[in-house]
């Protein structure tokens, strides 16, 4: 089986896809239904997630859904910004505040005024700056450095990291005001390798996004590619998976996408072997998974069919393929078994 790649003629549509959330598994879905939940109101959101999961794009959708969709949507990465600097960036400075302060500055919190603001790696701020965010937070006012003027402001925060904060709350190297300041809604964004119905989506989508980018046609990504793709642990996840995407569109040759992975110059039949194997484990394992969660339901708005985005008879043709049965009925398969060898 291949999948066949349909091309797209409008380079603007492709463009704006490029920043949506791809993916229909039920973890994404729970974690969308989170957004929808939190996005009408003025809370602060916590994204967390792995580095790589897609965190920013959990904070654009969370603003674009809001009643301050239109209006500044401001960011900063706290790990980007050296420590002598990150206090500038955040509230801006006056004319001479410090050295190399030749001109006025106005900070991330300020041009977000009457927006959404997004932290990225929050949990890099300094100890020392986390008495001021905090108070902006609280009171929604702030001075620029180097002046007694106070701002009010009227900022949506959305902040995210990939830390364990409550871990780093416990070794004191974060403020726990700060942290049940910031922990108002969580949205806790899953590992690609726990949503990997998502993957052949996001594959298909960034082969059409680089392939258009780079004049290419991509006809074809080969089924063994698709599942060592799948089977894949993703430790960078949807960034990762992107990169690799990007590498192995530029590779390509006759409109067929490469196996972009490490170690993918093996042998063909060994590589489709490899790749069949692996991929069969870990489907059976998401099934197993699922139906453990579900106390064996498959069916109904609440079985592991549901959970695993899936039709009941899919499912269960899935089972019996996978040689997957419940447990009751596994025992009268084995004592069958039994009886059978002693009857020889």
């Amino acid at each position: 089986m291949e999948y066949n790649r349909v091309p797209q003629n409008e380079q603007n549509r492709l463009e704006r896809e490029f920043e949506q959330i791809i993916g229909h598994s039920p973890a994404l879905k729970s974690v969308l239904a989170e957004v929808k939940r939190v996005a009408p109101t003025d809370s602060t959101v916590l994204v967390l997630g792995e580095t790589g999961t897609g965190k920013e794009l959990i904070a654009h959708a969370t603003h674009n859904l809001s009643p301050r969709c239109g209006r500044p949507f401001i960011k900063l990465n706290c790990a980007a910004i050296p420590f002598d600097l990150l206090e500038s960036e955040l509230f801006g400075h006056e004319k001479g505040a410090f050295t190399g302060a030749v001109a006025q500055k106005i900070g991330r919190f300020e041009m977000a005024d009457t927006g959404t603001l997004f932290l990225d790696e929050i949990g890099d701020i300094p100890l020392a700056l986390q008495p001021k965010l905090l108070r902006v937070l609280q009171e929604k006012e702030f001075e620029r450095l180097g002046s007694g003027r106070t701002h009010q402001i009227d900022v949506r925060l959305i902040a995210a990291t990939h830390r364990d904060l409550t871990e780093m709350v416990s070794r004191n190297e974060f403020r726990s005001d700060l942290y049940y300041r910031l922990n108002v809604f969580p949205v806790l964004v899953p590992p690609v390798r726990e949503r990997r119905e998502d993957i052949q989506p996001l594959v298909s989508h960034f082969v059409e996004v680089f392939a258009q980018r780079m004049g290419k046609h991509i006809e074809q990504i080969p089924q063994a590619t698709m599942n060592a793709l799948i089977a894949y642990s993703w430790p960078g996840n949807v960034r990762e998976l992107q990169n690799l995407i990007e590498r192995a569109v530029i590779r390509s040759d006759n409109g067929v996408l490469p196996n972009p992975l490490p170690g993918s110059k093996k042998e063909d039949a060994e590589a489709t072997t490899l790749s069949n194997g692996t991929f069969l484990e870990s489907q059976r394992a998401l099934i197993l998974q699922a139906l453990e969660a579900t106390d064996w339901v498959i069916g109904g708005p609440l079985g592991a069919a549901a959970r695993l985005g899936l039709k009941r008879t899919t499912l269960v043709s899935k089972m019996k393929k996978l040689g997957i049965y419940q447990p009751r009925r596994q025992r009268v398969l084995d004592e069958f078994n039994e009886r059978s060898e002693l009857a020889i």
